[in-house]
């Protein structure tokens, strides 16, 4: 005689599959603010970045233009390819390319070719199972150098300028006719330092 049970352990399962599949979804969730923080601290790595070589660029170009105006008294280039002439801060382009990656940014001038940026994202990480992060807001640091590109040997003879060397281009000046100059990129790199 086969007996059958009344009360079976049909339906014991349902339970344990509830508390799987709720463990995956909050795992799921975890995982989703973990790839929130990632992407918020990517923008704010790309502030930083941008923000730093567009403060650079635009002191190397304020340099290239001292160099042109200049061009015919070699007796300044060297101090211009240093870095050691005048030309303003170039702070205020950082601020302004940061604002544009939905960011702010810090910008200090580390020397008269080097510019250090801190950038904090405008966006908050948002608000995600992980308590506390509706509040956080990503920063990043970057740091842009200007490299001079020429060398030069001053002639010492009046009226013959130098002959200027970038990378691998030699620049045969004629104090008569200057039309065809070096441009900023010719004269100077512009990158981000590790």
């Amino acid at each position: 005689m086969i007996s059958v049970r009344r009360y079976g352990d049909s339906g014991q399962a349902f339970p344990i599959y509830i508390t799987v599949v709720g463990g995956l979804l909050f795992l799921a969730f975890a995982y989703f603010a973990v790839g929130q923080a990632a992407v918020n601290r990517n923008g704010a790595q790309t502030a930083a970045d941008a923000a730093a070589l567009a403060a650079a660029m635009n002191t190397r170009d304020e340099l290239a233009d001292q160099w042109v105006k200049d061009v015919l008294d070699p007796t300044k280039w060297q101090e211009i390819f240093d870095g050691k002439v005048g030309v303003p801060d170039s702070c205020w382009r950082a601020t302004e390319l940061a604002a544009q990656n939905d960011a702010t940014a810090r910008c200090v001038a580390d020397g008269p070719l080097s510019y250090k940026v801190d950038a904090e994202t405008l966006k908050s990480v948002g608000d995600s199972v992980v308590p506390g992060t509706e509040d956080m807001h990503k920063t990043a640091r970057a740091t842009a150098v200007i490299d001079k590109l020429c060398t030069f040997t001053p002639t010492g003879a009046d009226g013959v300028l130098p002959e200027l060397t970038c990378r691998d281009r030699t620049w045969t000046l004629d104090p008569t006719d200057l039309t065809d100059l070096p441009g900023p990129e010719d004269l100077f790199d512009v990158h981000l330092a590790d």
